[in-house]
């Protein structure tokens, strides 16, 4: 699982991580039974406070994306998505990858044959 934190973004770091994780697991990118790493161990691998992933878990949990309980952790639940919003979220996605792709100084040709080998592989 791969999360990107842009700290010059204005968005705050947990809604970074928030979106992303919401995002990974409606594409099925993260299915449904994936076990989520613990929150200490997710916290020091991104470098922030226990409790910003804590609360992270817990806003995913209240939109129904997973399940948390004691001593067997945090738990993919995700329910199917509509199509309409499935290319809401397909748009969303392709403009941070598009965002970042720029500040990286990357053309559309560039950013565009990265999906195209993304897609095939």
């Amino acid at each position: 699982m791969i999360i990107d934190i842009d700290p010059a973004s204005a968005v705050p770091a947990f809604e970074q991580v928030r979106a992303q994780m919401a995002q990974m697991i409606r594409s099925g990118v993260l299915p449904e039974g994936h076990r989520l790493p613990p929150i200490r161990h997710l916290a020091a691998d991104l470098a922030l406070a226990p409790g910003t992933v804590a609360r992270v878990y817990k806003e995913l949990e209240a939109e129904g994306l997973v399940r948390s309980r004691v001593r067997h952790g945090t738990v993919v639940t995700a329910p199917r998505q509509p199509r309409a919003e499935a290319r809401s979220t397909l748009e969303d996605e392709a403009r941070l990858f598009a965002a970042s792709a720029a500040r990286l100084g990357f053309r559309l040709e560039d950013a565009l044959d990265a999906v195209r080998g993304g897609w095939q592989g």
